[in-house]
């Protein structure tokens, strides 16, 4: 009893190697002790060796076919090498022998689950694979709102796209041939006329132009009107160090002269725009918050600091900030 005793599952957990070792010399001198079989079992499921630990399970069965601990042990090793029927059959019989043990109904359930979905892939699998979900994105400058549709070598007349004052529906055709529709209800009207979408080679940018210059907090639902306002989407405030041309962030970089040589302001705006176009979702966030209520004097990439403020206007030392 003492040596029984020294086997307990708790021994087991501390140790499961030392615990394996010494199982193995009292297994030696006998090997007809079925609850040994089952601790060491037991030590074989906690080091992943899930085929000893079957073999040694099924030899407790045989040794005492009344023990449930046996069909328990046995169950979670079929279990974990995948073998859900064979499992489910072993926590079954454990079950009829120890009905009060909740953990057998909590194993069979998950082997049925398992096999549930084994059936399904098995189902779903002999049918035509299904085309990958297509992903899409916004984000806005002071002036426009862009969608991007991340979709390759889409045909040259391959999207129709129609822009109503608070609507956008688009149909992508995809290289697979199938379509991609979606229809968004945006949060804020836009102007139709002055909205239109790129082609390019790994996506579809729609463009639409806003009515007011105002942040929009998101893309779809009813929303109250903004208190962020932006300044004119044609102009630029006299208080801004160089001109800015947010619009052309949206370009994609294969398409930009990268062996230009540019200097000045306009090596610094291709920065910028190279900033934006790589940074983050908080990137992007930051540097059209930090610009929009700066009025065009801040520009931060730290959504962590600009995202929780206000931030205010810093024109430089030798220029004198006006609203207009």
């Amino acid at each position: 009893m003492a040596a029984e005793r020294s086997f307990s599952d708790s021994f087991i957990d501390e140790d499961p190697q030392k615990a394996l070792e010494a199982l193995n010399e009292v297994l030696q001198e006998d090997s007809g002790n079925a609850e040994w079989f089952c601790q060491r079992a037991y030590a074989h499921i906690l080091l992943n060796n899930h085929t000893c630990a079957a073999d040694d399970a099924k030899k407790a069965q045989q040794l005492k076919p009344g023990l449930p601990l046996a069909f328990l042990r046995t169950g979670i090793a079929e279990y974990h090498l995948k073998h859900y029927e064979s499992a489910h059959a072993a926590f079954t019989q454990g079950h009829q022998l120890d009905g009060s043990d909740k953990s057998f109904e909590v194993w069979i359930n998950r082997c049925e689950e398992m096999m549930g979905d084994e059936t399904e892939n098995n189902s779903i699998s002999t049918k035509t694979p299904a085309s990958p979900p297509v992903k899409h994105d916004w984000y806005q400058t002071e002036s426009q709102v862009i969608v991007t549709v991340m979709a390759k070598n889409v045909p040259k007349d391959g999207v129709r796209v129609s822009f109503l004052e608070k609507e956008l529906s688009a149909e992508i055709q995809l290289e697979s041939g199938k379509n991609f529709n979606f229809h968004l209800h945006l949060l804020h009207p836009i102007v139709p006329q002055q909205s239109n979408f790129k082609i390019l080679t790994t996506k579809v940018e729609i463009k639409m132009m806003k009515t007011d210059a105002i942040r929009w907090e998101k893309l779809e639902g009813e929303g109250k009107e903004s208190s962020i306002k932006h300044f004119n989407p044609n102009q630029y405030p006299s208080s801004s160090h160089y001109i800015c041309k947010w619009d052309k962030m949206v370009l994609d970089l294969g398409e930009e002269e990268k062996d230009e040589n540019l200097e000045g302001d306009a090596a610094l705006n291709k920065l910028f725009q190279q900033i934006y176009t790589d940074g983050t979702d908080e990137v992007k966030r930051a540097m059209n918050k930090s610009f929009m209520e700066s009025s065009g004097t801040v520009l931060s990439t730290n959504w962590r600091d600009v995202g929780k403020r206000k931030v205010e206007v810093k024109p430089p030392g030798d220029v004198e900030y006006k609203k207009y």
